[in-house]
């Protein structure tokens, strides 16, 4: 005699193979662990991609020519005196305690610097100014003198700059190194000091794509186990 489903279901009690009812129990259970598996590392992943830090942000918010002196004796050499400010934003969820903002700049490809700023403190998801003067004495190469006498009787003169800042941010005893590069090309107008264009590159960090491909192994491993 066939015994149908409904009679396997009605006497699990009794020492029948019902077989039909044990691979329905077997992939409701693989069904369950793989949407209970998958949610669980979805969260773990949202999670992780939130509060993993990123590293921070820059922007130069003010590029102020104080002073150009031209010198004439012995040679001609130019003098530049500049005030840089740079923001710093933290866009996670800690506080983040940086270093000192070191700022390359040169001019038309000649190096003139580098500026350092004070070490700083920037809360968590806010912001930060740090100001760092420049005193750039003796630039005497010939064709760059002669390149900045003609910008300056333009009204702008164009520089180039490379931000670079070093700290850590953290939550109790757990600290993370970060770190941000930030190349610019800027046109300061020496009519008015203000920034009448820049064109910024800013170097990402691959910290969270690194952890978002490490976090996709273990969620195929979760979909494909119980296959």
């Amino acid at each position: 005699m066939k015994i149908s489903k409904d009679t396997c279901y009605a006497y699990t009690h009794l020492l029948w193979p019902c077989q039909p009812r044990n691979d329905q129990n077997h992939i409701v259970f693989s069904k369950r662990f793989q949407v209970t598996c998958t949610v669980s590392l979805l969260l773990l992943f949202t999670s992780a991609y939130i509060f993993w830090p990123s590293d921070p942000y820059l922007k130069i918010v003010r590029l102020k020519l104080k002073r150009i002196k031209v010198h004439r004796v012995p040679h001609i050499t130019v003098d530049i005196s500049m005030l840089l400010t740079l923001s710093v934003q933290n866009a996670d969820v800690y506080s983040m305690d940086f270093g000192a903002v070191d700022v390359a700049v040169s001019y038309r490809g000649k190096p003139l610097g580098h500026v350092r700023s004070e070490n700083g403190h920037v809360r968590a998801m806010g912001s930060s100014f740090v100001d760092a003067d420049a005193e750039f004495a003796g630039i005497g190469v010939l064709p760059e003198i002669v390149f900045l006498l003609e910008d300056l009787a333009k009204g702008t003169v164009p520089f180039d700059t490379v931000s670079q800042v070093r700290g850590q941010m953290g939550i109790l005893f757990f600290h993370f190194p970060i770190k941000a590069k930030l190349s610019c090309e800027v046109l300061v107008s020496t009519i008015n000091q203000t920034i009448v264009r820049q064109h910024c590159l800013h170097e990402k960090s691959k910290s969270k794509l690194k952890k978002s491909q490490k976090m996709l192994v273990p969620l195929y491993i979760c979909n494909h186990s119980f296959k």
